[in-house]
C-alpha cells in the first residue's frame, strides 16, 4: 500500500511542477522570451498558426484528471496505473528540461529531451494499451484520453523540433526546397497517424493532428504546396477515421431457422412445440 501512495503522490506532484515551469516559462518570461517567440524566429513551415498552441490547455486540464483520479484511494493498487506511474513522472521531468534548454537556446538539447518525451509517452501508451484494453468509462476518459491527446501534440512537435533545429544548423536541404520538405514531413505524420488509427481507433490521437495540419495549412495560406497538402491530408485523415469507425462497427446477423426470435420457433412463442403427427 505505501509503494502504492508514494506513485499517486509523485505523479501529482510532477503534474504540478510541469505546469507551473511552463506558466512561469511565458509568464516571467524565462530568459526574458516567450517559447512562441523562440519558435517565430526559425523559417520552417512545419509550425502551424499560434492558436493551435492553445491545445496545451487541453493537455494540462487532462493531465490534472490523470492525477486527480489515479491518487484516488480506490486506485492506489491498480496494476495498470502502477505500469505507468514513475514513467509518467519522467516524461514530465524531460518536458520541464525541454523549456529550460528551448528558453536558453540549446537546441540541440532540446531534441534529445523531445525525443524523451516522446519515447516515455509511447511507452505510456503502449503500456494502457488504449484502443485494445477493456477499462472503465471513466478510466477511458480520465487516462487513456490524456495520454492520445497528449502523445498527438508530442508527435507534431517532435516533428517540428527537428526542422527547427535543422533551420538553426543551416541545414540546405539536401537540395530539396523547404516547401517540399514540408510535404514530406506531413505525409510522414499522415502514415503514423493513420497506421495508429487503424490498428487503435484511436480518435483523440487523430483529431490532434488534424487540428495541427490545419493550422499549418492556416499559417502559410501563402504557399499553396504546403497550405493545399495539408488540407489534402486533413481529408484523408477524415477519411481513416470514418473507415476506422466502419470497422469497429459490430456487424447485426439476421436469426437463421430455429434460432430464438423467429416466428413459429418454440422458444420464441413461449409455448411448446406441437410433435409431428405419428410421433409417439
Amino acid at each position: 500500500m505505501k509503494k502504492g501512495l508514494v506513485r499517486q503522490w509523485v505523479v501529482v506532484v510532477a503534474v504540478i511542477a510541469t505546469i507551473v515551469v511552463n506558466g512561469l516559462a511565458n509568464a516571467l518570461p524565462l530568459n526574458g522570451q516567450t517559447t512562441g517567440e523562440i519558435s517565430d524566429r526559425f523559417q520552417v513551415y512545419f509550425v502551424p498558426a499560434g492558436y493551435v498552441f492553445s491545445i496545451w490547455g487541453l493537455i494540462y486540464l487532462g493531465l490534472a484528471a490523470y492525477a486527480i483520479y489515479q491518487v484516488l484511494p480506490a486506485q492506489r493498487e491498480s496494476p495498470r496505473l502502477e505500469r505507468i506511474g514513475y514513467l509518467f513522472a519522467l516524461s514530465c521531468l524531460a518536458n520541464i528540461v525541454w523549456i529550460f534548454l528551448w528558453h536558453y537556446e540549446v537546441f540541440v538539447g532540446t531534441l534529445v529531451a523531445m525525443l524523451a518525451l516522446l519515447g516515455l509517452l509511447i511507452a505510456i501508451y503502449l503500456r494502457l494499451g488504449i484502443g485494445r484494453a477493456q477499462v472503465s468509462r471513466a478510466e477511458r476518459w480520465l487516462v487513456h484520453l490524456p495520454f492520445s491527446i497528449y502523445l498527438g501534440w508530442i508527435t507534431v512537435a517532435t516533428i517540428a523540433n527537428v526542422t527547427s533545429l535543422l533551420d538553426y544548423l543551416g541545414w540546405d536541404g539536401g537540395g530539396i526546397a523547404p516547401a517540399w520538405w514540408a510535404v514530406i514531413m506531413l505525409v510522414a505524420a499522415t502514415d503514423i497517424t493513420a497506421l495508429v488509427s487503424l490498428t487503435r481507433g484511436d480518435v483523440a490521437y487523430v483529431l490532434v493532428i488534424i487540428w495541427a495540419f490545419m493550422g499549418i495549412a492556416i499559417k502559410h495560406a501563402e504557399t499553396a504546396l504546403v497550405s493545399i497538402t495539408a488540407a489534402l491530408l486533413v481529408l484523408v485523415l477524415a477519411v481513416v477515421m470514418v473507415v476506422t469507425a466502419q470497422r469497429k462497427r459490430p456487424v447485426l446477423s439476421m436469426p437463421t431457422e430455429g434460432q430464438p426470435g423467429e416466428k413459429g420457433g418454440g422458444e420464441a412463442s413461449g409455448k411448446p412445440s406441437e410433435p409431428p403427427a405419428g410421433a409417439g
